[in-house]
């Protein structure tokens, strides 16, 4: 999984660019998907966006991606589950301060963030703390709900 984890990142444009056109996909249906039901819904997509993003990105699917802010690496990948940048114990050759033979994947995500815009709008947004209750649901309509100005 990790070579396919630092393909993403060095491949994190265009990615960011398919990420956003299925967004955009996504919000067209979302009158349809509101009307079936989100909740019905939310089991599925999980299915689906975990297979996908599992093997694209490694996710953790803790339904709450910031795969577009954070280089197309998955922040949850971290030992220390930290969604707001490196811990102190990043090592010079960019190692992990827990897991030595794994790079720091905010190496990565800068890496990857750098191939997909200026810093101000991707890495540098800070994100909330992790709402452990949607691990495991569907990120996408969370994104969508949150967009409609529904109760994500």
């Amino acid at each position: 999984m990790r070579a396919v984890r630092l393909w993403s990142t060095r491949n994190a444009g265009w990615l960011k660019k398919c990420y956003v056109l299925l967004e955009g996909t996504l919000t067209l249906f979302n009158p349809l998907l509101k009307a079936i039901g989100h909740k019905r819904l939310d089991k599925p997509f999980a299915v689906v966006e975990g297979a996908v993003k599992g093997f694209l990105f490694d996710s953790q699917s803790c339904g709450q991606c910031t795969l577009g802010e954070t280089g197309m690496a998955c922040p949850m990948n971290c030992p220390k589950t930290l969604r707001n940048g490196p811990c102190g114990g990043v090592r010079q050759d960019g190692g992990c301060e827990i897991k030595p033979d794994m790079t720091c994947v905010w190496v990565n995500a800068w890496e990857g963030s750098q191939r997909i815009g200026p810093p101000e709008e991707t890495i540098t947004i800070i994100q909330p703390p992790v709402d452990n209750r949607l691990k495991g649901r569907s990120a996408w309509l969370r994104a969508l709900r949150v967009r409609a100005g529904d109760s994500p």
